[in-house]
């Protein structure tokens, strides 16, 4: 049986999509800080069949809970404080998302002005559709349209 050691303050990423982890560590950016992060890929689950888990040891509010809720809102959020779990965070879609995807249409002012964000909207929550805010380009999650 792997064992990965409890954390003192962080969060625990929870029932991630198999294969999904690194994507997630990459998005948040977890890559660039000093901090201990334990990736845990295809770990058994009942609910899921295989899953993913990230550990990270840091200040709870370095996550940031929009992106990974657009990412998959399903994942469950773990709170830790003093090696606990104090709190369980639920994920909702985020009404905008910015500078997580870009926009591929190739008239669009994203494609020009090189500073400008990259910004979408949530279109239709049921579907989960995003529309680029500039020229209401479709987000489909087959491209790879990814920053």
């Amino acid at each position: 049986m792997l064992n990965v050691g409890k954390i003192e303050e962080g969060f625990v990423l929870d029932h991630i999509k198999a294969g999904k982890s690194l994507d997630i560590y990459h998005h948040l950016h977890l890559d660039e800080k000093d901090i201990t992060v334990a990736i845990i890929r295809n770990a058994r689950s009942e609910k899921m069949g295989k899953k993913d888990i990230l550990k990270v040891e840091c200040d709870i509010n370095e996550l940031n809970l929009d992106i990974l809720a657009f990412i998959d809102h399903n994942i469950t959020v773990n709170v830790i404080k003093n090696g606990e779990i104090v709190e369980k965070k639920e994920l909702v879609l985020p009404k905008e998302i910015k500078n997580v995807i870009k926009c591929r249409n190739p008239r669009c002012i994203t494609s020009i002005e090189q500073g400008l964000s990259h910004v979408f909207i949530l279109a239709d929550e049921n579907k989960e559709i995003y529309r680029c805010k500039y020229c209401e380009e479709k987000y489909t999650a087959s491209a790879v349209n990814v920053l």
